[in-house]
């Protein structure tokens, strides 16, 4: 009797499942700290999509739980005004309280149309890294459209934030073209195109030099709080990153990344949830290395690259 014929195929053999396995590399992390943590602030507001900004449609996630078709929607493009016009000051005051210098992921029209949103941060020590030009998935996108993406974006914020973006992290979904483009483009430290390590990798420009994929992660963000995500008080958000910072400095050896959003966590309702994690980090004292982005894949390029 002939075998039936099995579904599907296998995964790219290229595909790593098996990571750094029971023997990862020990980082070395300054002062001897136990985890490098990063507070990664996303910088959307103007460049969500927006059928009144010329758009082909409205963002699908809208704030509100309404996703309005076939006609502008005010009350969306409101919502994300919160963070542009109130968030980011309430957010980069709750930093300032720690001395904690973040990494401001910043959409290129959005720092386009309010430059003080990349242009406050970086006047405060925070690095400006990119999050593509407008709010949306690389994912199908044309290849010439994307490498006109990245150049576009990198020149915008490197005209509002003073220095050229080294860091870059998709919405969500990347490209298969992606992550060769930001190594051809030859300006980019790392990216975030990832969420499957606690730890960063060094992969190999065409030049030979380091690149560094640094992960991210979507259960330590403020994301959860959109509405049925999970997130309701401050203290769901806190408890859930507090948690995974307490495991992690036990295990010691790893990465931590904490993703924010100005129209999100800068509500009065919730930027609490952000005060007790940066309290919480800083009782804990030298086992944290608060870093940007930057800084953690400079130090990761520096020992493995």
């Amino acid at each position: 009797m002939a075998e039936a014929r099995l579904p599907g195929g296998m995964p790219d053999p290229a595909r790593d499942l098996s990571g750094y396995g029971r023997t990862p590399p020990d980082p070395a992390w300054p002062g001897g700290a136990r985890v490098a943590v990063s507070f990664v602030v996303n910088v959307e507001e103007g460049a969500e999509l927006s059928l009144a900004s010329g758009d082909e449609r409205n963002e699908a996630i809208p704030e509100s739980g309404q996703l309005i078709e076939g006609a502008p929607d005010p009350c969306m493009e409101s919502h994300y005004a919160y963070g542009a016009r109130v968030g980011l000051w309430r957010v980069m005051d709750m930093l300032d309280a720690f001395g904690v210098k973040a990494t401001f992921s910043c959409c290129g029209r959005a720092v386009a149309h309010t430059p003080v949103l990349a242009a406050a941060p970086a006047a405060g020590g925070h690095e400006v890294s990119a999050h593509g030009w407008r709010w949306e998935m690389h994912a199908g996108m044309a290849e010439a459209t994307e490498r006109a993406v990245i150049a576009k974006t990198v020149a915008t914020l490197a005209e509002h934030a003073g220095a050229r973006p080294v860091g870059w992290h998709t919405k969500s979904a990347s490209s298969v073209h992606t992550r060769r483009l930001l190594m051809e483009n030859g300006g980019f430290l790392y990216d975030s195109d990832c969420y499957d390590d606690d730890l960063p990798r060094i992969l190999r420009r065409p030049d030979g030099r380091p690149h560094v994929v640094l992960p991210y992660a979507f259960d330590t963000n403020d994301m959860r709080f959109r509405p049925g995500a999970g997130f309701i008080h401050p203290e769901d958000f806190s408890r859930t990153c507090i948690a995974a910072f307490d495991r992690l400095v036990k295990e010691g050896g790893r990465m931590m990344s904490i993703g924010l959003h100005l129209r999100t966590i800068g509500r009065p309702s919730r930027i609490a949830g952000l005060e007790q994690v940066l309290e919480h980090v800083a009782r804990a004292g030298d086992v944290a290395w608060v870093a940007p982005r930057r800084d953690i894949a400079g130090h990761w390029a520096a020992r493995f690259g």
